[in-house]
């Protein structure tokens, strides 16, 4: 599924100023988790950063999110894919 660029999440850099000069927003692509059910129901949505992954439900997109450090996702995905 192609996203639009008003689909897209941003958020300042945490490395922009909190004066308003240099700052940078960065643009989070969501993705639906191809083990969500296509009716509606049990829907998670992963983003992939550089350095995190972010986990929303995608019912509730301006709900909370999780967030974890990429060594982390990618351990308990090793994990997950082994059980």
């Amino acid at each position: 599924m192609s996203r639009g660029i008003s689909e897209l999440m941003w958020f300042k850099s945490s490395y922009s100023g909190g004066e308003g000069g240099n700052c940078v927003e960065v643009a989070m692509d969501w993705h639906k988790s191809s083990y969500s059910g296509g009716e509606g129901g049990q829907c998670v949505e992963v983003a992939a950063c550089l350095n995190a992954i972010h986990v929303r439900d995608s019912k509730v997109t301006e709900g909370p999110m999780l967030t974890f450090p990429a060594t982390a996702w990618d351990a308990f995905v090793g994990f997950a894919t082994n059980v």
